[in-house]
């Protein structure tokens, strides 16, 4: 067993090398065991192949030594959970036609019937070894070898909900309507993503599976009892509500992307399901304590082009991230009733957070409010706000430090370190890369990208290598986590990063300067600096104290 740091915000426990059934089993047994025996500051437990990462709190002084010492002990114990019997589902599937449009490619392929594939297909008893890519996407281990097929080419840039596919020597079934690359033999109409249950998937690891076949008047019959929540890959369909009960902000204008945000669902990464939540998480919290709120309130997020609202009643706010021109910026100020204020042009960033005293209302799902638009989780609709749209404000409204202009400011930068350059650590595959690489690495300037977006920043610059190259069994991931692909173009993963990833892990970003990448716009060069774990993690816990200092000289103010 190896335990190797991700970052200052999580540890990777290493149980083997190969992604094979035993190591799978003792990757779900230590999991269990960590979950029967929870310990403070822990906040998710993440399976995946031969590796248990685990995610704790930023700046709590000594949580990687006690976490560490915990999985120790833990490792140790017989596990209440493994003495039980492993579940067995069985996963109803319409094989062929409009169902599994590549059947007929993979039995090519395999030099066997179509017939031939179902038969071994559902003959056989897999094993769920990891949950991810999507909320209650499963690995299943053990296709057959005959099953094996390569990923297509070009992946679809939309797969139907409860797709059944094989991909390499894998098979698995997509919850959601996403994009993917796996070739597409059948269709279930089980709902693997649960939203609504606890908890929210069907399989989790150490499951095992076996496929039944139906046919199309079975399928129909299921589906019409299992219903669809959830399922849309961008929540585009969704219809908007024009007008709420109770006082509310209504949307005039929407921005580019306008989401309701808070600081995301801690704890269900094991389902495949992202933290998410605000991508400048310091920028949001300080908006919050500015207007009285707990840190965690909901509040509005807006990339590069901010919206236009209006406000139905009185209302203390406070913008905070990018600068708004012509309005104040970190600190509260009123808005009064049937008020017009335009958030569309941003200075000095690329995201404004709007919070309102007493947040704003939203469903808490899965221990958030956040909006994941892949899935279609709330936020508001589990989609990005457009015109017309009305959101409730919260009714606990407290009064804010000062309303009078000019008199005080809280600024993001004072919290920022000086000096451009973004600070990393070493990653967990750090050794599988060439010397030369770490100095292009350090030394080279990177822009970026137009094609980024919430889920990861994407860098353009001098490439980087890794020796060996090929697939790697996927991990857990974090926020930071600086991923090169097979055209050596780094990608930092941010807040609705998948959980787990198959890209080599060169670095990750420290904690502190998370906030730095949320403000980038595209085009803009960033500089990479490794420092050591020691001093991300003494950056992190002073990070921690000056917020809370603010948090007491504000809670003074409002008395």
């Amino acid at each position: 067993m190896r335990i190797l740091p991700l970052g200052d915000t999580a540890v990777m426990v290493e149980l083997g090398s190969k992604p094979d059934a035993a190591t799978a089993a003792a990757v779900a047994r230590l999991a269990q065991t960590l979950e029967e025996n929870p310990l403070g500051g822990v906040t998710a437990i993440v399976p995946s192949f031969t590796t248990v990462t685990v995610h704790h709190g930023a700046g709590i002084a000594e949580i990687a030594a006690r976490v560490e010492q915990w999985i120790r002990t833990s490792e140790a114990k017989p596990s209440r959970a493994a003495r039980r019997a492993a579940r067995t589902l069985t996963i109803p599937v319409c094989y062929g036609g409009k169902w599994g449009p590549d059947l007929a490619e993979v039995a090519q392929h395999a030099g066997m019937s179509s017939a031939q594939v179902v038969d071994l297909h559902k003959a056989t008893t897999y094993d769920v070894r990891a949950i991810g890519f999507a909320p209650g996407f499963p690995y299943l281990g053990g296709l057959p070898g005959r099953l094996r097929v390569l990923r297509r080419k070009t992946p679809r840039t939309k797969v139907p909900a409860g797709s059944v596919g094989i991909g390499g020597a894998q098979t698995g079934v997509y919850p959601l309507e996403t994009p993917g690359g796996w070739q597409l033999i059948g269709r279930t109409p089980l709902r693997l993503f649960r939203p609504e249950d606890s908890p929210p998937v069907l399989l989790r690891c150490g499951d095992r599976v076996r496929f039944q076949e139906i046919d199309a008047d079975e399928f129909a019959r299921r589906a019409a009892a299992e219903g669809v929540e959830y399922n849309a890959s961008d929540g585009s369909d969704r219809d908007s509500v024009p007008a709420i009960a109770g006082p509310g902000m209504t949307v005039i204008k929407a921005g580019t992307l306008t989401t309701v945000q808070d600081l995301g669902r801690a704890g269900m990464q094991a389902f495949g399901v992202p933290e998410g939540g605000a991508m400048d998480r310091l920028a949001a919290r300080l908006g919050n304590l500015l207007v009285g709120n707990d840190e965690a309130a909901a509040v509005i997020e807006s990339t590069l082009r901010g919206p236009v609202l209006q406000f139905a009643i009185d209302v203390e706010i406070a913008l905070t991230g990018a600068r708004v021109a012509g309005l104040p910026w970190g600190r509260p100020f009123r808005v009064g009733a049937g008020e017009i204020i335009s958030l569309e042009t941003l200075e000095g960033g690329a995201r404004v957070y709007l919070a309102v005293a007493g947040g704003f209302e939203a469903p808490m799902v899965l221990g958030g409010r956040s909006t994941y638009l892949r899935s279609g989780l709330p936020g508001f609709m589990g989609r990005a706000l457009r015109a017309q749209d009305t959101l409730a404000l919260g009714s606990a409204r407290t009064a804010s430090p000062s309303t009078r202009p000019g008199q005080w400011y809280v600024s993001t930068a004072s919290f920022q370190p000086p000096g451009a350059a973004v600070r990393a650590v070493r990653g967990p595959h750090a050794e599988g890369f060439a010397p030369a690489t770490w100095r292009t690495f350090e030394s080279a300037t990177y822009s970026l990208a137009a094609q980024s977006d919430r889920m990861g920043l994407r860098f353009q610059g001098p490439p980087l290598s890794r020796e060996g190259g090929g697939e790697m069994v996927s991990q857990g991931v974090v926020a930071g986590t600086v991923q090169v692909p097979p055209d050596g173009q780094p990608i930092v993963l941010m807040a609705d990063r998948q959980t787990i990833g198959g890209y080599a892990h060169l670095a990750t970003v420290i904690s502190v300067d998370l906030p730095k990448l949320a403000q980038l716009r595209p085009g803009a060069d960033v500089r990479f600096e490794i420092i050591t774990m020691d001093e991300a993690r003494r950056l992190a816990v002073r990070r921690e104290q000056e917020v809370a200092r603010l948090r007491v000289a504000l809670a003074e103010r409002q008395r």
